[in-house]
């Protein structure tokens, strides 16, 4: 009998915070804003924490200057870079944007120009294996779709599900033009890790949003069928059934990724009184505020370890952990990676198969505390912080170096639990948070309230 092969140790990577949102007819650029754009030794500085594997941008619009007619001298130089370092990059088209001015998310022609420039990109660069053509497309299309936040900041079911749709559509159209120069290359599906917890009276509320979590990893794995819980939702938002069917009709992602913050756990609470300073919203039935749930919930918070390993025994496909960052001092940033790390190995030994663990925003990102709305210059650092012009290795660059080496000593951060930990973290007064009720869900009624990142 041949022995069983030792799995592959869990993997570090690392992931450069690239947002290109539109506000208006305002275009938020992540990469200017924290000086990346122009760093070429930014390079030298990811290789050097001994990752291996980058998810990297060659974004749709800062690379389309008009329809058809792409510069893609910025990507040449950086992709070369990444390709002389060792470093294997995942190419990310779009992140949280709706494409250059010719189009947007609601565009029927969104899928098919998506396409043409991601093969366009893979004829560029043939060696590239893997990619994330839309990263979260089911936050983005809250945002811009449901919340108003984002460009083209409509707020309805409707505008939500084709946005939805059409990120799930142009992810596999994007594949398809991908594929036909590479066509070993792999799609890693990239979606929020949240969930949402509820007061007695809205737990009907939170299992729709529960399920609605999940809607993009379904699209794309061609679960979406007439059995489907959301499919009478998505029909009467107006989404045909023939683009369903195109979506059970391709094959699924080759990686699921899961981006994880401590506020995508959220708690619905109709006791509007406990919550005088934020506004409430409402479904039609209650009224209610929509809060980070690691700030009122005493008992019953789901955390990364129970969401790390629903997500992976739910689709049984490979998982990494995309975006691991917390906004916060730097013993703090240690404590949430570790925490993270920890959940993916305890996921591993439960049978789930996790590669790796990013460490996201090496650079830091700005103005995510007003979800990239406005431009006040509010920097959070990462591994690296730029505030002075060029990047400086914090604690936690040198944690993540240890990490990537080899096993490491405890660092003397862990000795204490994260602030998420302690019961100093309760703002409210608390409760028991449940995601689930007894009995048949009333059907979906949905929120279009704000939600954090």
């Amino acid at each position: 009998m041949e022995p069983t092969p030792t799995p592959a140790p869990l993997e570090l990577w690392g992931g450069v915070e690239c947002t290109v949102n539109r506000v208006g007819d305002r275009f938020h650029d992540q990469l200017v804003a924290s000086g990346h754009h122009h760093r070429h030794a930014d390079i030298d500085a990811i290789a050097d924490l001994g990752v291996r594997v980058v998810r990297y941008p060659v974004l749709w619009e800062r690379t389309e200057r008009s329809p058809g007619c792409h510069d893609f001298a910025w990507s040449d130089r950086r992709l070369g870079l990444l390709r002389a370092r060792g470093l294997t990059p995942i190419v990310g088209l779009l992140h949280h944007g709706s494409g250059p001015q010719h189009t947007d998310l609601l565009d029927p022609g969104f899928p098919r120009l998506l396409a043409r420039f991601a093969g366009a990109v893979a004829r560029r660069y043939p060696w590239v294996e893997l990619y994330t053509p839309i990263n979260e497309p089911l936050t983005t299309a809250r945002f811009s779709g449901l919340y108003g936040h984002w460009y083209p900041h409509h707020r309805s079911d409707a505008s939500f599900c084709r946005a939805l749709v059409n990120q799930c559509l142009a992810t596999g159209a994007a594949m398809r033009e991908i594929r036909r120069v590479h066509p070993g290359a792999r799609l890693v599906h990239t979606e929020d890790l949240g969930a949402t917890l509820a007061a007695p009276a809205l737990l009907y509320q939170a299992e729709f949003e529960n399920e609605r979590r999940f809607l993009s990893h379904d699209l794309l794995c061609g679960r979406v069928g007439r059995e489907h819980p959301m499919y009478a939702y998505l029909r009467a938002s107006g989404i045909a059934d023939d683009d369903l069917a195109v979506l059970r009709d391709q094959p699924p992602p080759d990686l699921l990724g899961a981006n994880h913050y401590i506020t995508s756990v959220r708690f619905l609470d109709d006791r509007l009184e406990l919550y005088p300073h934020i506004p409430a919203g409402g479904n039609g039935r209650h009224r209610y505020v929509d809060v980070e749930a690691v700030r009122v919930c005493d008992d019953g918070m789901p955390w990364a370890y129970e969401l790390l390993h629903e997500l992976g025994a739910r689709y049984r496909l490979p998982v990494a952990v995309t975006e691991a960052h917390l906004a916060c001092d730097v013993d703090e940033q240690i404590r949430w990676f570790d925490e993270l790390w920890r959940a993916a190995e305890r996921c591993r030994a439960a049978g789930i198969d996790v590669r790796a663990v990013t460490a996201w925003s090496l650079f830091g990102a700005y103005d995510w505390h007003c979800l990239v709305t406005q431009e006040t210059g509010r920097y959070e650092p990462g591994a690296f912080d730029v505030r002075d012009g060029s990047p400086r290795p914090t604690e936690l660059a040198r944690y993540l170096a240890g990490l990537a080496a080899a096993p490491a000593a405890p660092h003397p951060a862990l000795a204490a639990p994260g602030w998420w930990r302690r019961p100093s973290r309760l703002h409210y007064p608390p409760a028991r948070a449940r995601r689930h009720r007894s009995g048949p869900c009333p059907g979906p009624i949905d929120a279009a309230v704000p939600r954090g990142v």
